[in-house]
């Protein structure tokens, strides 16, 4: 088969690689399609020391079960179209028995942490991590699903009461998505970009935008969405949240140490605004990623609108033109139709 890898030094098509081989409780799924982001093009750049096939988001169709014993209803996978949960817990630890299987110390991350991706003719996913498709949602859209599951995540982290203020600050497709799942709780949005394009999808979605450089920092918001995972966004973040505001940090990249986080001229942990945190007793909360399952009913009843996000298609054999196309400040989603 393909396979579009990562040796940690570049990224090439391996037109050789063998067909991965399901475990127990594991699928062999055909892919039908796949997408690139941010993360991925983390990875390519060497930022988490993963080595092996990329890619975690895909929609494929099941070909193969490796049953557990005794489990005849593993049977019921084969042939469904399906997307997968990008992280692997293991099922077995504390946090997974406690319910808190998304931060299980030893989870795995197709393409990213620990275990071969999607980005390729077939990948192995477990069974539990598997998420069918219904007949009314498309390939192209059920391949966002993990991207729109993380935007409702973070819009979920808060209490909307009314029509409370809310700023997205960035342009990424977490960033639009984000706002949008904001949008649909009932709050007044607007979202804070760079990129005119970018800017151009809120305006078609009827969210209210603004350049980042056309906005006064008035400590007037009562919920702050930082999206850009700079140095600066967090400054800015912190100038637009109110006095016991909530201020959510949401970033693709999960795992990966960003020394953006840390002051770029002294490289102090100490000097990230923590006296205006405390000041003004903000809420400060993290957000990663949401459950695909939840994202799907709202993708198949249309309430998710994904119109204009994939902004370039390319084949599997094109997928390290891909992925440099994904690096590309002005695309926003990269699908690939294998």
């Amino acid at each position: 088969m393909r396979a579009l890898k990562f040796d940690g030094k570049q990224v090439l098509l391996d037109s050789r690689a063998a067909d991965p081989v399901p475990g127990v409780g594991e699928a062999l799924i055909r892919t039908t399609r796949l997408a690139i982001g941010p993360l991925d093009v983390a990875v390519a750049r060497g930022m988490t020391g993963f080595r092996g096939i990329l890619g975690r988001e895909f929609v494929g169709l099941v070909e193969q079960v490796n049953k557990a014993p005794g489990r005849d209803d593993h049977d019921k996978w084969v042939g469904k179209r399906v997307t997968a949960q990008a992280s692997v817990p293991c099922g077995t630890c504390e946090r997974c028995r406690g319910g808190l299987s998304v931060h299980c110390a030893t989870r795995t991350v197709p393409g990213v942490l620990g275990r071969d991706g999607c980005l390729a003719d077939r990948v192995v996913m477990p069974l539990t991590s598997l998420v069918e498709l219904p007949k009314g949602l498309g390939d192209e859209e059920g391949v966002l699903a993990q991207c729109v599951a993380d935007a409702m995540h973070a819009a979920s982290m808060v209490r909307v009461e009314g029509k409370p203020f809310v700023t997205v600050i960035g342009d990424s497709l977490d960033a639009l998505l984000t706002a949008q799942a904001m949008t649909r709780r009932n709050a007044t949005v607007r979202l804070l970009g760079s990129d005119e394009k970018r800017l151009s999808i809120c305006e078609k979605w009827g969210i209210k935008h603004r350049p980042m450089g056309e906005v006064g920092l008035r400590q007037d918001q009562a919920i702050v969405v930082e999206c850009t995972d700079t140095h600066e966004g967090l400054k800015m973040a912190l100038g637009l949240v109110r006095p016991r505001g909530t201020l959510i940090l949401k970033s693709p990249y999960g795992n990966i140490p960003f020394a953006a986080w840390v002051d770029p001229e002294n490289q102090d942990w100490s000097r990230l605004e923590s006296a205006r945190i405390i000041s003004n007793e903000i809420s400060v909360l993290g957000a990663r990623s949401g459950s695909v399952s939840d994202a799907i009913d709202p993708l198949a009843r249309k309430e998710i609108d994904l119109l204009n996000v994939v902004t370039r298609r390319f084949r599997l054999a094109d997928g390290v033109a891909a992925l440099k196309a994904a690096a590309d400040p002005g695309q926003v989603k990269i699908v690939i139709e294998p």
